[in-house]
C-alpha cells in the first residue's frame, strides 16, 4: 500500500515537527508512506520545521486549507490519502489501520478524537464522536479516501473557506458509506484553552446554522472567527 499524508499548515511551526516525526516513527517495515506538507508562507519557519522533520514541502499557490489540500492531492502519489492537522496526533496504527479499512470496502472515513485535556465538557464532546451524525465530524479527526474516490469528487471544494471538511462529507456520503474508525487521534484543545467551552460551542452551533442555510463560505468564515479569540 501506498499512502500519502497531506497536512495543510499555516504558522504551525510549534506542532508540524512532532507531527512529521510520529508519522514516519509509525510506519510498519515493508509499507510506502509519503508526508506532504502544504504550507501556505507562514511566517514562523513551519515549512522549515517540516523539512528537518523529514517531509516533503510544498508551497500553497493559494492560502486556505480545501486548496493546500488539493494541492497537496495533485502532488501526492498514494493510492489512499489521509488529509491531517498540524496540531492533531495520529493513532500509531493508522498506516495498517487505514489499509485494512480500505481492503474491506470503505472508500472513506475518519477517527474518533479525544482532547489532550481532561475537562469534563470536552470529554463529552469527544465522546459524540463516536456516532454518525453530521455535526460530529470534522477535520480535526482526519481523514482517508482512496485516490479513486477524491478524483470522482473532484476534491476539496475550494470555495469553502471554512466548513470544507464538512462539505466534502456530505458528497462522500451520497456516493458510499463513510466509515467511523473506532479508534482515537488526540486533538489540541487549545481553541477551547482561548475561549470558553460555550462560546467555542455557540461559535460552531452558529457556523454550522449558517451552512445549512446555505450562506457564502467568506461570511461564515468572518461570522466565526469575529465569535472567537485566536492565538
Amino acid at each position: 500500500m501506498t499512502l500519502s499524508v497531506i497536512i495543510p499548515t499555516y504558522n504551525e511551526a510549534h506542532n508540524i515537527g512532532y507531527l512529521v516525526e510520529s508519522l514516519r516513527r509509525y510506519v510498519p517495515p515493508g509499507y510506502l508512506v509519503e508526508i506532504l506538507v502544504v504550507d501556505a508562507n507562514s511566517p514562523d519557519g513551519t515549512a522549515e520545521a517540516a523539512r528537518r522533520a523529514g517531509a516533503t514541502v510544498l508551497l500553497a499557490p493559494q492560502p486556505g486549507r480545501a486548496a493546500q489540500m488539493n494541492h497537496g492531492a495533485r502532488h501526492a502519489s498514494g493510492r489512499i490519502f489521509y488529509f491531517v492537522h498540524a496540531d492533531v496526533s495520529v493513532h500509531p496504527d493508522y498506516v495498517t489501520t487505514i489499509e485494512q479499512a480500505v481492503a474491506r470496502g470503505h472508500e472513506a472515513g475518519c477517527y474518533r478524537f479525544r482532547f489532550d485535556s481532561a475537562h469534563p465538557l470536552l470529554r463529552i464532546n469527544s465522546y459524540g464522536t463516536r456516532f454518525r451524525g453530521l455535526m460530529s465530524r470534522g477535520g480535526d479527526q482526519t481523514l482517508f479516501i482512496t485516490r479513486a474516490l477524491f478524483q470522482r469528487l473532484g476534491g476539496f471544494n475550494e470555495r469553502f473557506v471554512i466548513m470544507e471538511d464538512f462539505e466534502i462529507i456530505i458528497r462522500i456520503r451520497r456516493v458510499t458509506p463513510f466509515f467511523i474508525v473506532p479508534q482515537d487521534v488526540v486533538v489540541s484543545a487549545r481553541k477551547y484553552e482561548t475561549n470558553s467551552w460555550l462560546r467555542v460551542q455557540i461559535a460552531n452551533l452558529t457556523a454550522f446554522a449558517l451552512f445549512f442555510l446555505k450562506v457564502s463560505p467568506v461570511r461564515i468564515a468572518r461570522t466565526y472567527k469575529a465569535m472567537l479569540n485566536y492565538y
